[in-house]
């Protein structure tokens, strides 16, 4: 062989090599996720004959939930290079104040959930107003609103230091099923709305003369989503149904996912989160979609904190994860960045969240079923979210600039 044709040779091999990593560093980062967390269950259904069976799948989902719907909102932040560590101490304030309006004033629930909602959403846009107002780094600002709302939390609690839900109302957001034909009509509406996404997409690109494949862009994703969406409901009918936290997250996860990644907001979360200049320089208000991005992350962390409340029957102190959050604020963390999600801004999918937050849930409950300590838990997540950071970081250098 030739030195010419040695040449040829080498840079064909570097060029697919970048082909790849660049691809597992934008669409596909997800991917070792994914098989990461089949690792993880073929690991503990091989130490707990538990794990595999229906019951435990359920719980292991509805344990996910929570987690994955604080991460969901983080992903919008992430993605403009900033970070929220207020989300815990948000949701834990939204939920006591949507139980105070239930419990002390007899609001109705739609109106106090909606109430709770809305008092993260101004959280979220006020500490997104200071940070692009003032331009104090995101983690000094949210970092100290937290601790804020610590405060707050303590001073609308009752004396008792708890409002209890039973038998409000409240109660039956959690533990409402769907079965039979409700599944199934769920099950279609969900693979409906899918397929007219994908089919949109699709369409957009070919009318503007862009490279599009209709088996990529439609029928696989289709086909992956409504295969799993069908295995999830042959398996949850098997008990009571589908769970409405399960239910509720799934489609916060379809509409991010829609927004992020099919809408012109979307496109300017990313161009912020690579360069927030250049995107200044295009025309996009940075300011304008930072805050917007905060409200998001505060809006979706409240509901979360309401959903944690509707479970467990109540709020207290320990809403939010306590004074402070730390093992709330760390998963959460942890789901969206183990999920695929840069901590340095401008990369990611939402759909690398479910699996984030499946590999947190999977991990607790593994280990419970192994009757590990809490401790390990913890030691196990803090790991896991420097290894994904780590990983990450190997990519984008392996990538080079996107």
């Amino acid at each position: 062989m030739s030195s010419a044709d040695q040449g040829l040779e080498t840079t064909f091999k570097a060029t697919a090599k970048r082909s790849i990593a660049d691809r597992l560093a934008n669409e596909l980062r997800f991917v070792p996720v994914a098989v990461g967390l089949l690792a993880l269950f073929i690991f503990f259904a091989t130490q707990s004959e538990v794990f595999l069976t229906s019951r435990n799948l359920n719980n292991l989902m509805i344990q996910s939930t929570v987690t994955g719907i604080i991460a969901l909102g983080l992903v919008f932040v992430l993605l403009t290079g900033e970070i929220d560590l207020s989300v815990a101490g948000t949701s834990g304030v939204a939920s006591v104040f949507m139980a105070k309006l239930v419990v002390d004033f007899g609001a109705p629930v739609g109106v106090a959930v909606f109430a709770g909602v809305m008092c993260g959403v101004l959280i979220g846009a006020a500490s997104g107003r200071w940070i692009t107002l003032i331009g104090v780094p995101s983690f000094v600002v949210t970092l100290g609103v937290g601790l804020v709302l610590n405060g707050v939390q303590l001073m609308i609690l009752p004396r008792t230091g708890r409002y209890n839900l039973l038998n409000t109302g409240v109660d039956e957001i959690a533990s409402t099923t769907i079965s039979g034909t409700g599944a199934w009509i769920i099950f279609a509406v969900a693979v409906g709305a899918v397929s007219w996404v994908r089919w949109s997409s699709y369409h957009a690109r070919k009318s503007q003369r862009l490279p599009a494949s209709f088996g990529q862009m439609v029928l696989l994703p289709v086909a992956i989503i409504g295969g799993s969406l069908l295995v999830l409901v042959l398996v949850l009918s098997s008990l009571k149904g589908l769970p409405m936290p399960i239910i509720l997250f799934l489609g916060l996860l379809g509409g991010c996912a829609y927004l992020t990644g099919e809408t012109r907001f979307g496109l300017y979360l990313y161009a912020i989160g690579n360069s927030a200049e250049a995107a200044r320089r295009a025309g996009i208000n940075v300011n304008r979609i930072k805050i917007a991005a905060f409200a998001i992350a505060g809006g979706l962390a409240a509901f979360a904190g309401i959903l944690a409340a509707s479970r467990i029957l109540g709020v207290s102190v320990s809403s939010g994860g306590g004074i402070g959050g730390g093992a709330l604020l760390l998963e959460s963390i942890a789901a969206a960045v183990i999920g695929g999600v840069s901590l340095f801004g401008g990369r990611g999918r939402i759909v690398g969240v479910l699996f984030g937050a499946m590999i947190i849930a999977t991990v607790s409950n593994g280990l419970n079923l192994m009757g590990v300590a809490n401790e390990a838990r913890l030691i196990v997540t803090g790991l896991l979210l420097v290894l994904a950071v780590s990983i990450d970081r190997g990519i984008e250098k392996i990538a080079g600039p996107s």
